[in-house]
């Protein structure tokens, strides 16, 4: 049973001093559009960030450009305050005057940390880029990568000195164990027997072994050991 109103015919929830009544259907469906709105993907959107480097725009996280706290690209994106003088375009994306070639190995190694250069790219941009940005832990990266390739350079192209060791398959194995001086087995060959203890045949072998001429001066290489010798 329904209670009778008060006089008038005005109902509580139309009595502007009474207790507010209960929140109408069609109210109740704007706010419950208005949280959803909120929690919305495109709401979180403000994680991801925009760059506009020479023209060329990159997408990344804050989270990613924020890998090295110290770097340039942290401070721009994740504290970008007034101090920075950080510009952006007409479509939000921050302003970069960078060479965009050199920018995509910069942003992968805040990814997933590996240094990554294509073979059209000259190590020494990577380099510059590295150091702008200031990623320290880059930087030595690619320095160590040029200082390696230089070395490979200047050594000029490898080159090895073969031997062939003659012994019976009761020594093959302590051969093999002891051999040293940078010399590193190569092939064996069965040879056969030529020798007939009682009923056991002694099997025959040639072992073929090779090392760099890394120590040879002038074309000359150094004396081997006596075990390469044998």
């Amino acid at each position: 049973a329904m209670a009778e109103g008060p006089p008038g015919g005005r109902t509580p929830s139309s009595d502007p001093g009474g207790a507010p009544g209960p929140p109408s259907p069609r109210a109740a469906g704007a706010a419950a559009g208005s949280a959803r709105s909120l929690s919305s993907p495109a709401a979180a959107g403000s994680k991801w960030v925009r760059l506009n480097v020479g023209g060329t725009y990159f997408v990344s996280t804050r989270q990613t450009l924020c890998r090295e706290p110290k770097s340039f690209l942290c401070r721009l994106c994740c504290q970008d305050g007034p101090e920075l003088g950080s510009d952006k375009d007409e479509t939000g994306a921050y302003l970069i005057d960078r060479d965009p070639t050199y920018f995509g190995p910069i942003l992968n190694y805040l990814r997933h940390g590996k240094l990554i250069i294509n073979k059209e790219l000259a190590e020494e941009g990577v380099l510059e880029e590295a150091e702008f940005y200031n990623i320290a832990s880059l930087v030595r990266l690619v320095k160590e990568r040029i200082r390696d390739n230089e070395n490979r350079t200047s050594q000029g192209p490898v080159k090895h000195v073969y031997r062939v060791l003659q012994c019976q398959e009761e020594e093959l194995t302590q051969m093999v164990s002891t051999m040293s001086d940078g010399w590193k087995f190569e092939q064996l060959i069965s040879i056969g027997s030529s020798y007939n203890y009682g009923n056991e045949d002694q099997a025959e072998f040639l072992c073929v072994v090779s090392r760099e001429l890394n120590n040879s001066t002038n074309g000359i290489v150094k004396e081997p050991s006596e075990k390469a010798k044998v």
